[in-house]
């Protein structure tokens, strides 16, 4: 089976190569970048399985990186991990909003970051099983073809919204917590990471649009999607 491969962008030496050992290690095959801007020229001519994406680099920032990524044809299918300094919400929230996938705060162990590139290539490339084709509130979920319709109009989402979205759907009426999401769908234990299921249910409901309020907040618990009334 061929390695999937990493792209670390990361303008500290020391980290990179800290990085760089760690994913070797962990079996990936890893292509460094140390600006925003060569980062980004590599993730189009590589096509990387994973990008993992400092914020704070010379030149072109992360932020506009992942926006990038995000925008292109090629390449807006890629998932991002965010490396962060800057560990307050409003930042991890705007990580979220640009399109990253999931974010580590520095200083952080190798071995999570290593557990966290594991879970996330694990969910954008194994197929949602749970009831496969789902037609339900206007929606069209189509896990095959990895295609979401709401009436005619395709939604743009990301792998870890749709098998979000996916999941809610599947197990309509039934409220689901946190910690159940963040097992099932990011596909790691529940750590303390619960701001990451909020900001991720927030970029949903606005793709989603005039159907938004299919899903329901259940204060206190977590999540529940709307059965048809």
């Amino acid at each position: 089976m061929a390695k999937a491969t990493v792209l670390v962008v990361e303008d500290e030496k020391d980290i990179l190569d800290v990085v760089d050992f760690n994913l070797r290690q962990a079996g990936y095959r890893v292509l460094k970048a140390t600006d925003g801007a060569e980062g980004l020229r590599l993730a189009k001519h590589e096509n990387p399985d994973l990008v993992v994406l400092d914020l704070m680099l010379p030149g072109m920032d992360g932020k506009e990186v992942c926006r990038r990524l995000k925008a292109g044809e090629d390449t807006r299918g890629i998932p991002v991990l965010i490396l962060t300094a800057l560990s307050g919400e409003t930042d991890r929230i705007i990580g979220f909003e640009i399109g990253a996938d999931d974010y580590l705060t520095k200083p952080f162990s190798p071995r999570e970051l290593a557990l966290r590139v594991q879970a996330i290539l694990r969910r954008s490339q194994e197929p949602v099983v749970d009831t496969g084709h789902l037609e339900i509130a206007g929606l069209s979920i189509d896990p095959e073809r990895h295609m979401a319709q709401a009436g005619d109009e395709e939604l743009d989402l990301t792998a870890t919204e749709f098998k979000l979205l996916h999941y809610l759907a599947a197990h309509a009426g039934k409220v689901q917590t946190r910690e159940i999401l963040l097992s099932r769908v990011w596909g790691y234990a529940y750590e303390g990471y619960a701001r990451t299921v909020d900001t991720h249910i927030r970029r949903l409901r606005k793709k989603l649009g005039l159907l938004a309020y299919r899903i329901e907040t259940v204060r206190g618990i977590g999540y529940r999607f709307r059965e048809e009334r």
